[in-house]
């Protein structure tokens, strides 16, 4: 990436000049205004030091490293969770900003000044954890005779089972009915109560609220032609709050619409204009439909709040119905929409991982010189410069469908192009890609849209992948895509031209997927169980090229390549889901189960399914729910990771189950009791998640019942898995420690987890 694409003050100097010089400086090839774009490098580099040096004077603008040096100014005391620390490398930079909250450092002075509030250790929580948060006081949950002369009338009152709103917030942390009194400690090691006098509860809601913006909904066509859901992958998904949207709210377990939480069929039923709306959590549009207006949503007059488990329900016409609980839609019977219908909606998630409409980097399109064969010159090379040119794809764009922008692309003769598709549509269309020899391509989604290209089953006698053909020295890049239906199939050309001498063919062509989903098992049903679990969905072959994949959620991976004559490719997964999507398949193998021929670094990720690869040289910070076996011991390491014994795999450091296996044979030397304990321990360690299906809010996410070995099991004490990186662990023994200097004298606080 060159600086003169990056920065628009590369050239001030150059054109300060008097126009003599610069006219003369351009007969004879521009060296002067390379010199002075070098020395106009470093004069920009002191100028942005000095600016920052202003702006680390104030904590909203401060560098990361310069917060915790504010804080000790206004005598900021880490808690024992924050002290450690090592390293300064990627990482824990990225750490940093839970190490020494930003938003705390802020409000010191603020909170000590309203210690002992009940609203600041909700505020406290929200700015420790970076997560809303709520501070209960179960004091006022308590069920006890008052006092004729001084009732309180707010006070928790015995069930009323007439008051279905009030049923519907119990045990959560809206309660409003009475309790009796749980004498267990609310911060107890062991098993914890709620409900006593002294008792704080901080409910966090770890779970994210995305959005999904004006997408086809799902015709669920084995129920009845009027019957839809909001996913379009089909499965009963809850929507949820869209935090901050609606007007204000008042009541009983209103204040739940300033929270990500999901969505109550009896809450939607009370206040629905609270939900339902264009600028509120979710809304329908059906074109043409009973007279109303297309480019509106249908009516909130119009909408039923309904329970729809088993499709039992059919509204009356020109009424729909919208059960939140489940994802689901149903329109009339004798009124079904017949030009399509269109939802926005939120659903739930952990991290910003797989194909979304969160926000992510973008590469911005930068000149780049090819190194390519000189036709004039057999043998030798020359260097061209090329730029990418952007093919927007969408209703409103120059290009409707995918493949008309790759023709435009092919017939421009460009060397790099960007087919980016501009909204969250579904993309229906027979895709096969080719990208010539010294080629970029890349095929993304716009910021702030998640376009769903979905492969059918379009020719009877081939397979209907998305096939992508890549040559010599190629990039092909996949980012904030979601692929269902088909697999996505890699592969190189099928007459590779002949190499330089001394390298091998395709050895520096490059395969990025990033931020994409490509759905495990192609699809689901409405329960999240996969359509076809023993189908890959990445397949690779015979492609000769460096394999990234990043942030992203995949199903099992296959890889056929030249086991004889070949190296084995590099496959880098960092930060991803890799899904076998049934118990016990292959996650990464080659064809048939066989060992894949490829050298696999799998860094902070979650695997289910059993890995069978040629090699790994790091496997770091991961869970491999099930086995590993790897065919060269000798080559790489796993460390802090979750692996079960008997895999064959590389040297093993800090890996569980072996830390307490160890344990166990350095504590005892009765065989009998040795086997009692580590079988009883292998089964206390196994990683217990929320949902183990995609589809699932709660997918991949470590449950609470999770052994702490796990939970703080990675290297420097956070998850091992594909949400490592949240540093979940670090935060919530950060806010429990701060808490304690906040909370009224006598009292107990504990951390519940919301979602």
């Amino acid at each position: 990436m060159s600086q003169a694409a990056i920065d628009p003050r590369i050239d001030r100097l150059y054109r300060l000049l008097p126009a003599i010089y610069r006219m003369r400086d351009a007969g004879q090839g521009y060296p002067l205004q390379a010199l002075l774009r070098v020395i106009a490098e470093q004069v920009n580099l002191v100028e942005d030091s000095i600016a920052q040096q202003y702006e680390n004077w104030f904590i909203e603008t401060a560098a990361e490293w310069a917060v915790p040096y504010i804080a000790e100014l206004v005598g900021y005391v880490p808690s024992p969770a924050e002290l450690a620390s090592p390293g300064r490398g990627l990482e824990e930079q990225l750490r940093d900003r839970w190490i020494t909250p930003r938003r705390e450092v802020a409000n010191t002075v603020h909170y000590r000044r309203r210690k002992g509030a009940l609203a600041l250790l909700g505020d406290l929580g929200r700015d420790v954890t970076g997560w809303p948060a709520r501070a209960v006081e179960f004091y006022r949950l308590l069920g006890w005779n008052q006092n004729i002369n001084h009732p309180h009338l707010d006070r928790a009152h015995v069930v009323d089972i007439r008051q279905m709103q009030k049923l519907d917030l119990l045990d959560g942390p809206f309660d409003r009915i009475a309790h009796c009194v749980d004498v267990r400690r609310i911060n107890s090691a062991d098993t914890c109560g709620r409900t006593n006098i002294p008792s704080v509860g901080i409910f966090v809601w770890r779970l994210g609220s995305y959005s999904v913006t004006m997408t086809p909904a799902a015709g669920e066509e084995a129920a009845g032609p009027h019957c839809f859901n909001f996913s379009i992958l089909g499965q009963d998904a809850p929507l949820f709050i869209a935090p901050g949207r609606g007007p204000a709210a008042t009541g009983d377990g209103a204040g739940a619409i300033a929270y990500p939480g999901e969505i109550r069929r009896v809450a939607f039923d009370a206040r629905p204009e609270l939900y339902y709306g264009a600028d509120r959590s979710f809304a329908v549009w059906a074109e043409d439909w009973a007279g109303f207006d297309s480019a509106a949503p249908i009516p909130l007059a119009n909408v039923i709040p309904a329970d729809l488990s088993g499709w039992t329900y059919v509204p009356p016409a020109k009424h729909i119905a919208i059960d939140p609980v489940l994802g689901r839609i149903a329109f009339p019977a004798s009124q079904p929409p017949r030009k399509g219908v269109r939802v926005s909606y939120r659903y739930g998630f952990s991290a910003d991982i797989g194909g979304g409409e969160y926000k992510r980097q973008i590469a911005k399109p930068v000149a780049r010189q090819v190194r390519v064969p000189d036709p004039d010159h057999e043998g030798q090379f020359k260097l061209v410069e090329t730029t990418p040119v952007v093919y927007r794809v969408g209703k409103a764009e120059a290009y409707q469908r995918i493949a008309d922008a790759l023709d435009a692309w092919k017939k421009d003769l460009r060397w790099d192009g960007v087919i980016e598709l501009a909204e969250s549509a579904v993309f229906v269309e027979p895709l096969q890609i080719d990208v010539p020899d010294h080629h970029t391509l890349e095929l993304r989604a716009a910021q702030g849209a998640r376009p769903v290209i979905r492969l059918l089953d379009w020719r009877a006698d081939v397979p209907d992948s998305l096939t992508v053909t890549m040559g010599a020295g190629t990039r092909f890049v996949m980012d904030g895509l979601m692929v269902t239906g088909r697999s996505v199939q890699v592969s190189g050309p099928e007459e590779p031209s002949t190499p330089p001498a001394g390298s091998q063919p395709y050895c520096d062509s490059i395969l990025v997927i990033r931020h994409c989903t490509l759905v495990p098992g192609w699809g689901m049903n409405c329960d999240c169980k996969p359509d076809r679990p023993t189908e890959p969905s990445l397949e690779l072959f015979q492609v000769r090229c460096r394999v990234v994949i990043e942030h992203s959620i995949l199903g099992s991976i296959e890889i056929t390549e030249d086991e004889v004559r070949q190296d084995p490719i590099p496959v880098c997964i960092t930060d991803s889901i890799i899904d076998a999507a049934e118990p016990g398949g292959m996650a990464i193998s080659g064809p048939e189960a066989r060992p894949a021929h490829a050298a696999v670094t799998i860094l902070r990720c979650t695997v289910f399914g059993v890995v069978e690869v040629h090699s790994s040289p790091l496997a770091e910070n991961s869970i491999f729910y099930d086995c590993v076996h790897v065919g060269r011991r000798q080559i790489g390491c796993m460390r802090y990771c979750y692996v079960p014994q008997g895999c064959r795999t590389p040297r093993r450091t800090a890996c569980q189950p072996d830390l307490v296996v160890d344990k166990i044979k350095d504590e005892t030397t009765d065989p009998a009791e040795q086997v009692a304990r580590t079988a009883a321990e292998k089964i206390r360690l196994r990683p217990v998640f929320g949902s183990m299906r995609y589809g699932d809010p709660r997918y991949a996410q470590l449950a609470d019942a999770c052994a702490p070995e796990i939970v703080r099991g990675a290297d420097d004490r956070s998850e091992m898995g594909v949400l490592h990186d949240l540093f979940q662990p670090l935060r919530e023994a950060n806010l429990r420690a701060r808490l304690q200097g906040f909370i009224p004298a006598g009292a107990d606080v504990g951390l519940i987890h919301a979602t």
